[in-house]
C-alpha cells in the first residue's frame, strides 16, 4: 500500500504569515468544497477563528460502526473531507461504533437493521481504522469506541439519557415518518441509535461533527445533548452520498455495486472504468484531489470533443495510485488495455476441478467465477462467458477434461484444469 501523503487533498503548507481574518476564509473554503451542509456555518467560522487565535485545535469528529469488514470508497468521501481539517492542524478523532453497531443504524432504511453480534463487530473493526489510514494521518488521528462510555452508561444511564428527548422529535426523522405512515414497525431501540451517536459527541466534546447526508438528524442530536450537557454545540457537515458503480443506489457492499480500497489494483482500475461517462463528474468531485479548476478544464476539453475515456483513465491511476502505488496503477492500466484487446490477465487464479465433464452452470460456480449455478447461466443467456476467448451460447454445455480459461464478464477470469 501506498503510505506517501503528498498527494493528501491538502498536501501543500499553508503560508504561516497571512492574517488572521485570510487563514479563516481558506479554513472555510476548504471545508466548504464539495459538502453538502456546512451548520451553522457562522458558528464554524467562529470556531475556526478561536482556534487559529489561541492555537488550540477543534475537535473534528467522524464516526463509523464496523457493520463490514472492508470501507468502500463511498466512506472516504467522508475521510477525504476529515484529512484535509487534519493537514489544516485539528485533531479529528475517528470514532469506531462497536457499541451503536449492536443497535443498528435506522438512517435510510425502510425496516429495522438486523443488528450484529460482538463477535462480529469486533472482527470487522479490527480492519476499519487501519484502512481508514491510507487517507488519514494515522500519526496525527485519535482513534476511540464508544463502548468506552456507553458500556459504563447502565440501565440507569440509558433511561436518564433517553428522557433528553422526546418521541414527537425522534417522528421529525423522515425514515421513522414515513415507515410509521407506511405501517412498518420501528422497534423501540432504533430511537436509542441517534440518542448514543449523539452522546458520543458529548463525551469527546466534538467541535465538529462529519457524516454523509443521511446522518444529518443524528448529528443535529449531538448538539441537542451537548446543548444539556452545558457544552458549546457541535457544527455539523454532511458529505453527498457516492453512488455506487450502477450510477442509481449509493455504494454499498451489501448491494454488490462498491470499489474497496483494499481490492487489487487491477480490480480496482477496472471498476473506475466501467462507471459511465456522465457518473464520472460525481467521482470526480467527491473522490478527486485535482482542483476545481483543473476538474472544469477537463469537462470544458470533453465539450470540445476529446475523448472522456481518457479523463476516466487519470481518474482510474489517481485513485490506485492513492491506495496503492504509481507503478500499481501504470500496471493496471496496461492490464486493461490489454483486456480491452481480448488478452488474458498474467495473474489470474489457477484452480484444478474434478468430476468432468461438468455443466457449464456449476463449473462456473465452482471456480468461484459465480455466486451459484443460476447466476452462471443467467450470465451464458447475456452472453458473458467465454471458454478460450469462445462465447458459450449453450447453457446445456458439458465441459471435457482438459485446461482452459474461463471468463465471466470483464474481469473474471480463472485458468482451470478439469479433470
Amino acid at each position: 500500500m501506498n503510505q506517501d501523503q503528498s498527494n493528501s487533498p491538502n498536501a501543500a503548507a499553508r503560508p504561516a504569515a497571512l492574517p488572521l481574518s485570510d487563514r479563516v476564509n481558506e479554513a472555510l473554503a476548504i471545508a466548504r468544497r464539495g459538502v453538502d451542509e456546512l451548520l451553522i456555518e457562522s458558528e464554524f467560522a467562529q470556531k475556526l477563528a478561536r482556534s487559529e487565535h489561541s492555537g488550540q485545535p477543534l475537535r473534528i469528529k467522524l464516526g463509523l460502526d464496523p457493520t463490514a469488514p472492508d470501507l468502500h470508497l463511498g466512506h472516504t468521501v467522508v475521510l477525504n473531507k476529515m484529512r484535509q481539517l487534519q493537514d489544516l492542524g485539528h485533531q479529528v478523532i475517528f470514532l469506531i461504533g462497536d457499541f451503536t453497531s449492536m443497535i443498528g443504524d435506522p438512517s435510510g432504511r425502510n425496516a429495522t437493521r438486523p443488528p450484529l453480534t460482538r463477535e462480529q463487530i469486533e472482527i470487522n473493526a479490527k480492519t476499519y481504522f487501519a484502512q481508514a489510514s491510507l487517507v488519514l494521518d494515522p500519526a496525527r488521528t485519535e482513534i476511540r469506541y464508544n463502548s468506552e462510555w456507553c458500556d459504563k452508561l447502565g440501565s440507569r444511564g440509558m433511561i436518564q439519557l433517553a428522557s433528553r428527548y422526546t418521541v414527537a422529535r425522534m417522528m421529525e426523522r423522515d425514515d421513522f415518518t414515513k415507515r410509521f405512515r407506511d405501517g412498518t414497525p420501528i422497534s423501540v431501540h432504533e430511537f436509542l441509535y441517534p440518542l448514543m451517536q449523539g452522546y458520543d459527541s458529548v463525551e469527546l466534546k466534538a467541535d465538529l461533527e462529519l457524516g454523509g447526508t443521511d446522518q444529518k438528524f443524528n448529528l443535529l442530536v449531538g448538539r441537542e445533548l451537548q446543548k444539556d450537557w452545558g457544552q458549546e454545540p457541535q457544527c455539523i457537515l454532511t458529505m453527498p452520498l457516492l453512488e455506487g458503480l450502477d450510477g442509481v443506489e449509493k455504494m454499498s457492499k451489501s448491494k454488490g455495486n462498491y470499489i474497496g480500497i483494499t481490492e487489487p489494483a487491477n480490480n480496482m482500475f477496472g471498476k473506475v472504468m466501467s462507471i459511465s461517462d456522465t457518473m464520472m463528474w460525481r467521482y470526480f468531485d467527491l473522490l478527486s484531489f485535482r482542483s476545481i479548476a483543473e476538474i472544469a478544464g477537463f469537462k470544458a476539453e470533453v465539450e470540445a470533443g476529446r475523448n472522456p475515456r481518457d479523463l476516466k483513465v487519470a481518474l482510474a491511476q489517481e485513485i490506485v495510485t492513492r491506495f496503492h502505488s504509481q507503478q500499481a496503477a501504470d500496471d493496471a492500466l496496461a492490464d486493461f488495455v490489454n483486456r480491452s484487446k481480448g488478452g488474458i490477465p498474467d495473474d489470474i487464479p489457477a484452480i484444478s476441478l474434478a468430476g468432468a465433464p461438468l455443466g457449464i452452470g456449476q463449473l462456473l460456480k465452482q471456480a468461484n467465477l459465480c455466486a451459484s449455478s443460476s447466476e452462471a447461466l443467467r450470465m451464458v443467456e447475456q452472453g458473458g462467458v467465454r471458454i478460450d476467448g469462445a462465447v458459450v451460447s449453450d447453457k446445456g454445455l458439458k465441459v471435457d477434461a482438459g485446461q482452459f480459461v474461463l471468463q465471466v464478464g470483464k474481469r473474471k477470469f480463472a485458468r482451470v484444469t478439469l479433470a
